[in-house]
This record gives C-alpha cells, structure tokens and sequence, in this order.
C-alpha cells in the first residue's frame, strides 16, 4: 500500500490525560505512530487570549492514510487527550494540525494543506525547521527555512513622516 509523508504540528499549554504539556505532547506522539523524526518542544508564548505558554513541536509522520482520514485520526487523538472545542485560541490540552503533505495541496471543506496559517507562525517554523528545513510550501515553492527567515528577520522601525506626525 502506498504511503504518504506529513509535516504535522502539535501544541499543548494545559494538562490532560498524559500528565503536563510536556508530557502531553509525548504521549500523543507515541498514539500519532509512523513518527520518522520529531523536534524538540520549543516554548512559546501564547497567540490570542491564553495567559499560559505553550509546548509545541513538529514530526514527520509516514502513513497510509490520505489526508481526510489522518486528520480524523489526529482529532480522536485530541479529545482522548482532553481537548474539548472552545474558545479559539483558547487553552488546550493538545492541539494537532497537518501542515504539509507529501501529496502537495489539498483541499476538502474540513482540511487544506498546506496549513492556511503556518507561513505566519514561528511556533510552527521553528520546530518544523528543526526536521524538515528543506522541505518545500508548495503554493509558494519557498523551503520552510527561507519561509522562517522571512518571518523572523529583523525590520527597521517605520519611519514616521513629520507632515503627519501630528500637532
């Protein structure tokens, strides 16, 4: 049976079934199965609402499974791990996403690959470059290392124009 090669990305800021974040994440990984290599867990700080820092790290996974069914897979996962849907952006026990797919692009009403948002997420890039620095966004056709670089890079502050600088 063919197989498929995935970039998924996992998050946890709030205890559940396995224990701390840490640990949450570990756990769910050994569930995930056909892990060909993971990051290490990168601390972040949280994006939206959540006062808790979070836990994130990506892995490789290679499956037999196309994508619509490995999602469901990852979301049985979640909620055997305490996730429970709520306020977005909100905390979690554990948060599983498909970022990229071996396949390419994909496109169902509950899935798109690659991940709409992970070209603007440095929790995501960092951890995938660790792993898969050179793999390519297919929409783009920039590697994740040149999509980090992008992110991250300093900027110079804006300049302020002195006729609308105000009174």
């Amino acid at each position: 049976m063919p197989t498929s090669t995935y970039l998924i990305a996992l998050g946890s800021n709030r205890p559940g079934k396995a224990g701390p974040p840490r640990a949450q994440l570990a756990a769910a990984l050994a569930e995930v199965g056909g892990v060909m290599a993971a990051s290490r867990v990168h601390d972040t700080p949280p994006l939206g609402p959540s006062i808790r820092r979070f836990a994130n790290m990506a892995a490789i996974v290679e499956t037999a499974l196309p994508p619509t069914d490995l999602l469901h897979r990852l979301k049985q996962i979640e909620r055997r791990f305490g996730r429970r849907r709520g306020r977005r952006w909100g905390a979690r026990a554990l948060d599983i996403d498909i970022i990229l797919w071996s396949g390419g692009a994909w496109s169902s009403p509950e899935l798109t690959i690659p991940h709409p948002a992970f070209r603007i997420r440095d929790f995501v890039l960092a951890p995938a470059c660790e792993i898969a620095g050179d793999w390519r966004d297919p929409l783009s056709g920039r590697t994740l290392r040149q999509l980090r670089s992008r992110l991250t890079r300093p900027r110079p502050a804006p300049r302020c124009d002195r006729l609308g600088a105000g009174p």
